[in-house]
């Protein structure tokens, strides 16, 4: 480096380690300023499904839910078109996980008519079922589930029994997909 007979350093050097701070620091300041100054947040959210905000505990009755992240359909254990659809696309989403499936279950709570088991056997292999028919388990349930068509629903539960998402199976399965391997990869529990 040259030196000025005073032991500075000469104005060239100076001015180009200036401009390389600012080049470096001017873009994370004006970042810092628009997002905590002005609040300031991209239009765009990269999830599919609709948050549950706040987070809801799930009743007693479902409690079992507890341990894994669960893909869980509400309905009538008769399984009409509706219902098989979503379980399909349930199970599709499911399979899709590939090395992470074994961290998500798939569940079924029945509030009536329970159950046809026949079609969860053959179709359905490894989905758990659930009665929650009796009068005070569905009134809890119902209670904590959004406002929302239950026949087009599935729900995600986190491994702390609390429901956390709903997607609209009329939607695009890939969204679902999606979202699921964001939160296994981002998640330490279950």
């Amino acid at each position: 480096m040259s030196q000025s007979p005073d032991g500075a350093v000469a104005r060239p050097q100076r001015r180009t380690l200036l401009l390389l701070l600012a080049l470096f620091f001017a873009p994370l300041a004006v970042a810092f300023t628009l997002y905590y100054g002005f609040g300031w947040r991209p239009s765009s959210l990269s999830i599919h499904g609709k948050l549950v905000s706040p987070v809801r505990p799930m009743p007693e009755a479902a409690q079992k839910l507890r341990g894994d992240w669960s893909l869980v359909y509400v309905g009538d254990g008769g399984c009409d078109q509706d219902c098989r659809t979503a379980l399909v696309f349930a199970r599709q989403t499911h399979l899709s996980l590939a090395k992470e499936m074994s961290r998500l279950s798939r569940v079924m709570l029945v509030t009536g008519n329970c159950c046809d088991v026949d079609y969860f056997k053959k179709e359905h292999d490894g989905i758990k079922v659930f009665d929650v028919s009796a009068l005070e388990e569905k009134t809890e349930l119902m209670a904590v589930l959004p406002d929302v068509d239950l026949k087009y629903t599935l729900f995600v539960v986190d491994p702390l029994g609390n429901l956390v998402m709903r997607y609209d199976v009329r939607e695009s399965p890939a969204g679902l997909l999606d979202d699921l391997r964001k939160l296994l990869k981002l998640s330490h529990i279950g």
